[in-house]
């Protein structure tokens, strides 16, 4: 169980896949217009990793290695489709709002990192909290973004208006709002951690956690250690 609760911490606070690794920018600061499409993406992009995650934990044997990356993908694909055709049957207003982002999961950076990064290398139980610890992560970031877009932007919280005194910025709901919201957000969680005594950024972590560029990091430090000790 030590395994599980480090890997639900991992998720939400220390590699933080809004925050810390600013992956999937593309939802991000597309849907978060409104906390509750911050909430619902983050939690459709949960179920898709959780079950992405499950499947290929149990496959990690099966699977070769020469085209474990398309096997990944179509993994991916199936259960986004899935959660796709459930959303339109029993949340169409969920899944009005998110649209066209919705099929995009399926190349969320997020969910092919943990695939190849995490569940093709560990068990099924510990790839399901890695899923659930990072799904919450994603859900947590994209909520707070989209609460506080939609407070200064359109003066609700979850659809619900604040008074009218209350005076209201657009831009905070349009395209430059969503950066400004974001680097804000993670200009505070830098400043959190810097006083807690932890590191901003821990380039092992995101080396060993990231599909995407792990290997080069990797790579190169080695090779400049191979240097190191050469001379």
């Amino acid at each position: 169980m030590n395994v599980c609760r480090e890997r639900l911490y991992n998720g939400i606070i220390k590699e933080n896949p809004t925050f810390v690794l600013t992956l999937g920018m593309c939802p991000t600061l597309a849907v978060t217009t409104s906390a509750i499409n911050g909430v619902g993406m983050g939690l459709t992009t949960m179920a898709v990793l959780v079950m992405s995650n499950l499947l290929i934990s149990l496959l990690r044997n099966v699977i070769p290695d020469q085209v474990r990356m398309p096997a990944y993908i179509v993994v991916i694909a199936s259960f986004v489709t899935i959660v796709q055709f459930l959303l339109e049957g029993y949340v169409p207003s969920l899944y009005d709002s998110l649209g066209l982002y919705i099929p995009l999961i399926v190349v969320n950076c997020i969910i092919l990192g943990r695939a190849e990064a995490y569940a093709s290398k560990n068990t099924v139980l510990a790839s399901v909290f890695d899923g659930v610890g990072m799904g919450l992560g994603f859900t947590l970031a994209l909520t707070c973004i989209g609460l506080v877009r939609e407070v200064l932007g359109a003066g609700s919280v979850f659809g619900f208006s604040l008074p009218d005194f209350f005076e209201t910025a657009t831009i905070f709901i349009l395209a430059p709002g969503a950066f400004f919201v974001l680097a804000v957000l993670i200009a505070i969680q830098n400043r959190l951690r810097r006083r807690s005594g932890k590191p901003v950024k821990d380039t092992d972590a995101l080396c060993s956690e990231c599909s995407m560029c792990g290997n080069l990091l990797c790579k190169g430090r080695e090779d400049k250690a191979e240097g190191g000790e050469d001379q």
